[in-house]
């Protein structure tokens, strides 16, 4: 038990303090001895006082008998102090009187408390939030003193009183609380809602300390790229109290499963850490150093930072537990093996507390911008905020079992295949100098060496077991030349040369028998995550796209997506400075545009010859077109950035092109393909600026920082080129600031770099847009909220600009363009799982264009998932929508349909800005079907509209209108009279003047019609013939049906439309 919290001064505003109570938790310290108080009688006149409550709980107008004795005038101080959860100490009540009269006798007087109405009452229309109290304690004393002290109220000590008691009074819960007569009379309304929740009890939200900040496994590369997570408030009252308690005297529990591969190459990688808002490391942060111990830093409260590190290492190449438990200033480590058994234990005691507060920053698991992560896979990591638990305590199971024993054993088949590559090679090697050596070197012996056969190991020394279980492998190494010189002695280019092999087979195996024959997702899964640790571009970002998605059975978890796609992002602004490497510029060519394919060229062909032609001539324009398909490998063109450069010079100087000028500066000041030679590209980058270049005056700026380190003058060519619109000055200013060397400025500014950083990445640049993606993953900066979504959306836009996985989409257009379909569907599968939206489109059309090539190689849907893969995309286009939109309306293959999605389909692509999406919802209400509200709304169409079926369809039609070439005839426009045709000849129609004359005219032609029949019929009559009546209509019959037909047709249905559309799914619903 705490000892009663004391009296102190006049009490202030009670409802205002009740509203901001602390619970008294803490740890133990010398101050927590609990106090008795002794009571004495009065005996010779002894000055005492004693309570008496009949009912000792917290309630309104409680009575409490107070009865004591004074000796000299005297004060007598009654105090209620309250403790709740949010604050203890708080004064609640308090009555004083003086007794100067009646003295060295024994009083008693009768007090009735009264205690706010928060803490008494329930929750009413007008007592909003009734306080849950945990204790209140009722103090008594007596002080002497004379009458004219009796106003000085801070001479008024418990400790110093003559005479002292108090007692506990038991608080009510809220809800066994009375209601509170407020004497008033609410209006009928307010009275009613009150009624309507009086009696509803509210719960808190349910929450647990333990939180799974890992739950899939994670590909750990040991990039500067990792998880991040980012942890609120606890939303229930009680855990927030604590929490935030624990503050000064943390008490946690970190549990992280972990398979290395690698301890950390240099210095330090990081496992899991915490970066507090000032960007600076905090409580924990745990490392892994070169020879596999464990690093672990704390912030202690008085502001320093100290370390230890494990005396055990961490295992290679295995599954297990690291559990690392903190409470106050000791910490626990313990490593755990897959059967749960500790194998490892070690503690730590610190002199001061760690400080602590898992709010004011964030998480990161692996790498960041600070550290590198180590090279491992991630398996579950549970956290537990406000607990310290034993090994036996912690709950962090692993939930596929499957994958974590299928990466165990890829890794021992590796070993064994890298032993078996190693003895390989050393026996062959040693075996082609046994035999050089007995030879000496001439010309016909580099010739057998040149053409002869390679040298190679027929008499195997290893069993037959193993032979026939790595049977492919062995016969690779024997098709294999292991004299070649450029593989060196250690032979690790001939297990990277052996790995390429097998790769390269196992993607024909795969192809052959139908990408994989049946679907696996263990194995595909496996192959994904050891490619991602490996770095594997495609890997890497099929891991990311997947997990953004949620789909293929992968989670969906935006923290995870982004460790990936940041990954691919980092290395897309690398991989642009380097001109080597098999990279193409990332076009957006559809196959369904016949504009772009014909665009397509070569070096041979005629877009090509031309440009070359009239860039010969020195046309300013061909050349730098030329120079970037070179550069950059555009068009169809392979990557020649020697020729490039070439094309670069000639324009700069026959053409005086501030574009050729400042590209040619460019390559001059890096190097890029040609010698550095930083006084021409200074002289040429000054010549493009003086033309107003606005890349040439950043160039400049550029210089000057690189090469001068003049800041002065770099932010002053910057702030002119922003000025100008060039979004890389924006992000060097941003540079500047971040860095705190901007002139006049004194130390870093982080918020205005990030406003720096934002308005470089609007304007398209790839490092402003990785800052900002950053900014939104941790929400650490006060401008950028976070939000992983937006953070994960970012870094999928670089990532999806390398020039790698562009190599891969030229592949399969120019395979597509040479028609080579097995080419082309190899190739646009490997990037369209990867979430590139134009190869899924295009790998859609391909399966609808050659149905034969889609059954026979692949085991899914091809039209139907990458066609649904492309809509779920940020940027879709609008047939996408539409041809997903065709599916739902007539339902695909077993697909069922769905009307409501089928619209939601359509607007999408009205919103794109498809005049046939807005066609297709008209005929859909023509159809009889009504459009759902929040799907006008989202066309953004007036409500008032939304209940009349002409309103919407003249809405609708005239949007498809406006959407389309208005310059000719379409199928919008034609829509659109034949509406307002419509629309006249029914009100036409609803004319009562014209219903009469309708009538009256309708009245003569039936005589007519009848006169004429009855004449006919004694025609007949009278020149009867012995043969039957003639099949012959009547001319005024026929007639009259031709023009009834006639009516009908001018008024068709969507029925009968529909009915001829829906014999055959595979047509859209209308084509415009």
């Amino acid at each position: 038990m705490w000892p009663p919290a004391e009296p102190r001064g006049p009490p202030p505003l009670l409802l205002v303090l009740l509203t901001n109570f602390v619970m008294s938790f803490g740890k133990e310290t010398l101050q927590t001895t609990a106090v008795t108080p002794q009571f004495q009688k009065n005996m010779d006149y002894v000055d005492f006082i004693h309570l008496n409550i009949l009912e000792k709980k917290v309630l309104n107008n409680s009575e409490v008998s107070v009865q004591y004795l004074c000796s000299k005038p005297c004060i007598i101080s009654l105090e209620a102090v309250a403790s709740s959860e949010f604050r203890t100490g708080v004064p609640v009540y308090r009555r004083r009187w003086k007794d100067e009269k009646n003295l060295y006798v024994s009083r008693t007087r009768q007090v009735h408390l009264k205690f706010p109405s928060i803490m008494v009452y329930r929750d009413d229309y007008i007592i909003r939030n009734s306080i849950i109290v945990h204790s209140v304690i009722l103090y008594a004393w007596i002080s002497h003193k004379s009458a004219s002290n009796y106003d000085d109220e801070q001479s008024e000590d418990y400790q110093a009183a003559v005479a002292k008691n108090y007692t506990f009074l038991e608080a009510v819960p809220p809800f066994e609380r009375p209601y509170k007569d407020h004497k008033v009379c609410l209006q009928w309304g307010a009275d009613y809602l009150w009624m309507l929740q009086a009696n509803r009890i509210p719960q808190c939200p349910h929450e647990s300390d333990g939180v799974q900040l890992l739950e899939f496994i994670y590909a750990s590369s040991g990039e500067k790229t990792g998880i991040v997570k980012k942890f609120e408030q606890f939303e229930n009252r009680e855990l927030e109290t604590v929490r935030q308690h624990q503050i000064d005297y943390p008490m946690f529990t970190i549990s992280i499963w972990l398979y290395l591969l690698h301890h950390c190459e240099k210095d330090l990688c990081g496992i899991l850490y915490f970066i507090d808002s000032k960007e600076m490391y905090g409580t924990p942060a745990v490392f892994l150093n070169e020879e596999g111990y464990v690093h672990i830093q704390m912030h202690l409260v008085r502001g320093d930072d100290l370390a230890v590190k494990t005396s055990f290492s961490l295992p290679l190449k295995q599954w297990f537990r690291l559990d690392i438990s903190f409470k106050g200033g000791q910490i626990e480590v313990s490593s755990v093996g897959k059967n749960l058994k500790r194998h490892h234990h070690q503690s730590f005691t610190f002199r001061e507390d760690f400080y602590y507060d898992d709010t004011a920053g964030y998480f990161v698991l692996g790498g960041s911008g600070y550290v590198n992560g180590i090279e491992a896979f991630f398996g579950p990591v549970k956290y537990y905020r406000l607990s310290v638990l034993e090994t036996e305590q912690i709950s962090n199971p692993h939930h596929d079992k499957d994958t974590v024993e299928q990466i165990e054993l890829y890794y021992e088949r590796c070993m064994d295949i890298q032993e078996i590559v190693y003895d390989y090679t050393y026996i062959v090697r040693q075996g082609e100098k046994m035999r050089r050596s007995c030879y000496y070197e001439n010309y016909y012996l580099e010739l057998i060496h040149k053409y002869g056969e390679k040298s190679k190991c027929d008499a195997f020394m290893w069993g037959k077991e193993l032979r026939e279980k790595y049977h492919t492998l062995f016969k690779l190494l024997q098709e294999m030349d292991f004299s070649s010189p450029d593989v060196l002695e250690d032979g690790s280019d001939t297990v990277v040369e052996v790995g390429r092999r097998i790769f390269e087979k196992v993607v024909k195996v795969i192809f052959e028998t139908g990408l994989g024959v049946s679907v696996d997702r263990i194995k595909g899964l496996l192959y994904s995550l050891v490619g991602a640790q490996g770095n594997e571009r495609l890997s890497v970002m099929n891991l990311g796209y997947k997990h953004y998605q949620g789909i293929n059975n992968y989670p969906l978890d935006l923290e995870l997506s982004y460790a990936y796609y940041s990954n691919i992002a980092i290395k897309t602004s690398l991989d642009q400075h380097n001109i080597k490497g098999e990279q193409a510029f990332v076009e957006t060519i559809r196959l369904m545009d016949d504009e772009l394919l014909k665009a397509q060229t070569k070096e041979n062909g005629d877009v090509f010859m031309w440009l070359k032609h009239e860039a010969t001539r020195g046309n300013a324009a061909a050349q730098q077109r030329l120079a970037q398909m070179l550069f950059w490998g555009q068009q169809g063109v392979a990557k020649n950035p020697e020729a490039a450069i070439e094309w670069y010079a000639k324009g700069a100087i026959e053409t005086e092109d501030p574009v050729l000028i400042y590209d040619y500066a460019i390559v001059l000041f890096k190097g890029q393909g040609v010698k550095k030679n930083i006084k021409l590209a200074l002289e040429l980058m000054k010549k493009a600026a003086a033309k107003g270049l606005p890349q040439a005056v950043n160039g400049l700026g550029w210089y000057y920082h690189n090469f001068k380190r003049d800041y002065r003058k770099a932010a002053k060519h910057w702030l002119i080129a922003e000025e100008l619109g060039n979004p890389d000055a924006s992000y060097n200013l941003g540079v500047l600031y971040l860095d705190g060397i901007y002139p006049g400025v004194p130390g870093r500014n982080q918020t205005v770099a990030a406003r720096y950083f934002y308005k470089a990445a609007q304007g398209g640049h790839i490092e402003g847009t990785l800052r900002c993606s950053l900014y939104y993953i941790t929400g650490n900066m006060e401008d950028f909220p976070r939000e992983p979504e937006k953070a994960v959306i970012w870094a999928k836009h670089i990532a999806e600009k390398n020039g790698y996985l562009g190599h891969v989409i030229r592949k399969a257009l120019n395979a597509y363009l040479e028609l080579s379909w097995h080419e082309a569907l190899l190739h646009y599968i490997l990037a369209a799982e990867t979430g590139i939206e134009v190869s899924q489109s295009n790998l859609a059309h391909i399966c609808e264009e050659r149905p034969d090539l889609a059954r026979k190689y692949l085991a899914t849907d091809c039209v139907w998932r990458y066609y649904n893969f492309s809509v779920s995309q940020v940027n879709a286009p609008s047939f996408a929508y539409l041809k997903m939109g065709d599916f739902y309306y007539y339902g695909y293959q077993n697909q069922s349909k769905d009307l409501e999605l089928s619209m939601r389909m359509y607007a999408q692509a009205a919103l794109e800005g498809d005049s046939q999406g807005f066609f297709n919802l008209a005929l859909v209400i023509e159809e009889g079907n009504s459009i759902p509200s929040y799907i006008l709304d989202h066309l953004e169409i007036d409500q008032a509209l939304h209940s009349s079926n002409t309103s919407l369809l003249q809405e609708l039609y005239y949007r498809c209108w406006n959407n389309s070439n208005q310059e000719s005839i379409s199928p919008c426009s034609l829509a659109l009279l034949y509406f307002y045709m419509r629309v006249l000849w029914n009100t036409v129609l609803h004319s009562t003047l014209i219903y009469f004359m309708g009538t009256f005219l309708l009245s003569i032609l039936v005589a007519f019609a009848v006169q004429s029949f009855q004449s006919l019929s004694a025609h007949n009559s009278a020149g009867r013939r012995s043969e039957p009546l003639s099949d012959d209509v009547p001319s005024s019959l026929v007639n009259d049906n031709e023009h009834a037909t006639r009516l009908q047709q001018d008024e068709p249905t969507l029925s009968n439309d529909l009915s001829q559309q829906e014999s055959n799914p595979q047509n859209p619903l209308v084509t415009s």
